[in-house]
């Protein structure tokens, strides 16, 4: 129930819903008063959410900032967490989206030594279709990737950020792997991950991936100019934050 829950509120909270619902009640409204206020709240809602500018600056406070090589040392494994595709059933293949910067990082940190092992964890986060796991489409690409199998384990059967965690509590213990673990997610998406894994025993130094919150800029067009995928970006920050109040209330993290 919660995690069909979670779906329906994602939709709730889209800033393109509340823009839409102001511009069909003022055209269904009869006072010119009423009409008018909706349409200002309307025009200044995507004023502000397709500012590039204002997006990254909340993203920059929100977003675990990303580490350098340098810092790190040496850990038993590498925990990356799911939800950056879905399986093309047509064309029998993986869509990724920009979270696979996630599984990416991960194999170049597996690559240069920064981590022994790879952990992933993600089942399917889709209402229909449950049985279309992640974890199992992921399983190939990291053998295509030059991951031996004996190097990585998959976590296939998690819905959402705590049975990520607590599912690869589970699985750390069955397997008796112990020592430093750091954990890859994407930076908007880290709090809560970080959060996660501590409540289940889980002590791992975070490793942030695709940020939204590059670096700072004063170019007109940063500022000024509307920039409608930013509207998209806002459902993802918006999502994870109150995710995030969520958890924190439910005695997840």
């Amino acid at each position: 129930m919660f995690f069909v829950l979670s779906k329906l509120f994602v939709f709730i909270i889209t800033p393109l819903v509340w823009i839409i619902f102001l511009l069909f009640f003022s055209i269904l409204s009869k006072y010119p008063d009423r009409k008018r206020r909706c349409l200002r709240w309307a025009l200044a809602l995507t004023l502000c959410f397709s500012n590039t500018f204002l997006f990254d600056e909340c993203s920059r406070l929100w977003e675990i900032p990303a580490s350098r090589f340098e810092t790190l040392k040496t850990y038993e494994a590498g925990i990356v967490l799911g939800g950056m595709s879905v399986y093309d059933e047509d064309l029998d293949r993986a869509q990724f989206y920009r979270g696979v910067d996630r599984l990416i990082q991960t194999v170049e940190l597996y690559k240069r030594g920064v981590i022994k092992k790879i952990i992933f964890t993600g089942g399917s986060g889709r209402l229909l279709h449950p049985e279309m796991k992640e974890g199992n489409y992921v399983n190939r690409y990291l053998l295509y990737m030059g991951v031996p199998q004996k190097d990585f384990l998959i976590e296939s059967e998690s819905q959402n950020t705590r049975e990520n965690a607590s599912f690869t509590k589970v699985l750390l213990d069955e397997k008796n792997i112990k020592g430093d673990f750091l954990l890859i997610t994407s930076a908007f998406h880290m709090r809560r991950s970080i959060g996660c894994f501590k409540k289940t025993g889980i002590a791992a130094e975070p490793y942030s991936t695709d940020r939204y919150a590059g670096p700072r800029k004063y170019e007109f067009d940063h500022l000024f100019i509307p920039n409608a995928s930013v509207i998209s970006d806002w459902d993802i920050l918006i999502h994870e934050i109150i995710g995030f109040i969520t958890y924190k209330f439910a005695g997840y993290i």
